[in-house]
Formats: C-alpha cells, sequence, structure tokens
C-alpha cells in the first residue's frame, strides 16, 4: 500500500478553485486525501465538481477576495492555502497585485504550513501591459507577507476544456482562410495536468519548496504558427495561415470589441518560455508532458463528421500510399 500524501485530512483553501486550472488542482488535492475548500464569488458554478470527494471532503465558501472579512472567513482553520485568482479585464492590479499579499498575510497569522501562489512568466513591474505589472506586484506582495510562500509561475496553460486550444480550434474549424498574430512568438504551452501536480508537490513539502520560484514550461517551444498549424493538421484541415505583421496585430489589439486586448498582444508577442534562472518541473520531479500526446484526440469534436469522418479519411490516406 503506498504511503499516505502529507496533505492527508490536511484542510487546503484553494482561492480561484473554480477556474479552469483551479478545477485540476481540487482534483488532484482530493486525490491526495486533502479536505478542500473551494473560495470563489460564486461557489455555484463549482458544484460539478462535488461528485468527485468522498463524504466530507470539499466544501464551498463565497469569497471576495478584495474583502479581508471574507477572506478571514475562507481561511478559517486551513493548514494549506493556495492562490489561483487571475485573468484578464478591469482591476487587475487589486485582484492580481494586492489581494495576494492580503490572502498571504491573514493565512500566516492564522497558522496556515504553507502557501502556494501561482503567477505567470515574465511577471515585471515595469512592463506597458498591466498583466505584467499586476503579476510582479502580486508576487512581490506574497513573498512580504509569507516568506515562505512557494511561487509557480506557469506558461500558457493548455487542457481538454481550455479557452487557448479551443478558440484556435473553433476558429480552424470554420474559417478557410486565419490570420496569425504573433505568429514567432515562442511558447512552451504547459499541460494542466503537470501544473496542478506542481501545485500538490509545492503543498506536500514546503520545507524543500517554500521561499522558491518555479517557472512552469512545457517539454517542447512552439510558435504561434506552428501551433496553429498542429492544431489544423489534427482537424485534418488545410487552411490558409496569415502570419500578420506586428504593426497591424498591435493596431487590431488597440481596437474595442476585438477578441485580443492590447495586454494580450504585448504578452503573446514577449513569447512565454522558462528563463533559465529559476527552478523548473526537474526540481519538482515531474516530468511535463507534451501537447502532441492530447491534441489528435481533442480535435476529434472538430473535424469534418467528428469520429465518423475518421475511417474515410485513413482510407483515403492509405489509397493515396498505395
Amino acid at each position: 500500500m503506498p504511503n499516505a500524501s502529507p496533505l492527508s485530512d490536511a484542510l487546503v483553501t484553494v482561492f480561484g478553485g473554480g477556474g479552469f486550472i483551479g478545477n485540476y488542482v481540487v482534483q488532484c488535492l482530493l486525490s491526495r486525501g486533502a479536505r478542500v475548500r473551494v473560495a470563489s464569488r460564486n461557489p455555484k458554478s463549482n458544484f460539478a465538481l462535488k461528485p468527485l470527494a468522498n463524504l466530507g471532503q470539499l466544501q464551498f465558501a463565497n469569497c471576495d477576495i478584495t474583502n479581508e472579512d471574507s477572506v478571514k472567513a475562507a481561511l478559517y482553520a486551513a493548514t494549506h492555502v493556495v492562490n489561483l485568482v487571475g485573468g484578464f479585464g478591469k482591476d487587475l492590479t487589486e485582484l492580481m497585485g494586492e489581494a495576494p499579499g492580503t490572502i498571504a498575510a491573514l493565512a500566516k497569522a492564522g497558522g496556515a504550513r504553507a502557501f502556494v501562489h501561482v503567477s505567470a512568466i515574465g511577471p515585471d513591474a515595469e512592463s506597458s501591459a498591466e498583466y505584467a505589472r499586476a503579476k510582479a506586484l502580486g508576487e512581490t506582495r506574497v513573498g512580504e507577507a509569507f516568506p515562505g510562500a512557494t511561487i509557480l509561475r506557469p506558461s500558457i496553460v493548455f487542457g481538454q476544456d481550455d479557452g487557448f486550444l479551443n478558440m484556435f480550434g473553433g476558429m480552424i474549424e470554420m474559417l478557410p482562410v486565419l490570420p496569425v498574430f504573433g505568429p514567432d512568438a515562442p511558447l512552451q504551452l504547459v499541460y494542466v495536468d503537470d501544473v496542478a501536480e506542481a501545485v500538490a508537490a509545492a503543498l506536500e513539502d514546503p520545507a524543500l519548496h517554500g521561499g522558491h520560484i518555479y517557472e512552469l514550461g512545457g517539454p517542447e517551444t512552439l510558435t504561434m504558427m506552428e501551433i496553429n498549424q498542429r492544431i489544423a493538421a489534427a482537424q485534418g484541415r488545410s487552411p490558409r495561415l496569415i502570419a500578420m505583421p506586428d504593426s497591424l496585430s498591435g493596431l487590431f489589439a488597440s481596437l474595442p470589441l476585438t477578441p485580443m486586448s492590447r495586454d494580450q498582444w504585448t504578452l503573446l508577442k514577449s513569447g512565454s518560455t522558462v528563463s533559465g534562472d529559476t527552478r523548473t518541473f526537474d526540481d519538482l520531479g515531474i516530468q511535463p508532458r507534451a501537447l502532441g500526446l492530447f491534441l489528435d484526440k481533442w480535435m476529434l469534436r472538430y473535424r469534418k463528421f467528428g469520429r465518423f469522418g475518421l475511417s474515410n479519411e485513413r482510407s483515403k490516406e492509405r489509397e493515396s500510399a498505395a
């Protein structure tokens, strides 16, 4: 029988646990026997996690991380804490900059043994992108309030239900011609389950991992053009992919009501790869998985005729080969 995880029966509060990454982090913690409290603005949206937990193992808390009393209530009796709150939109400085420091300070005062703060590759206090500035501030505030915290900086996170691959998958399915913004931008896409494992590993051994920064990138570096090409190939489609010059991309991102904000364009243009200046998955004992292991299966729903079109296409391939 395998040894029990150090998280077995620990009470872990996960702020932002109902989001894309949070869903996988919560599942990972439940599998280790932890009791998990999911703290979010809309707990009902997270109820799909209920069947994954044993009786009494999962709890939901209505929480506004900009409200100190709300954070205190969500932290009650927690031995371990994870902050996953992030995104694009308004009030980034407050949500991703100042609020993480408040959470960390209250967790420390409450006696939490471990704190994991999920940031992102490329935090920069001098960046023109508010997102990067907010991430840098959040890391600073967490480090000041909880010196033993572990900071994780993932690259762009992918998964079966993500908003990245599926956005491009949907566009490639519908459009015969597709502009590619930042075609040469290098990205180390990282699998969501691997990020969840990193969170759990850091919580399990704060003496080893606390006080350190880990950059989490996948095992290969792909450009935006290569990613679009792979998605198209996995769908069995051959759209015309047009590399957009930076001048036009920047102008597009500056317009109102476009799917890409100026911040997102600035971050995409600079890429998202491991710098080599911090710890990585290797130091957590995790071997990250590549996009190619999953893409063909995930793109089935975007293929013409879906799964029912596969045998036909394979027959044509065999005929061509013959």
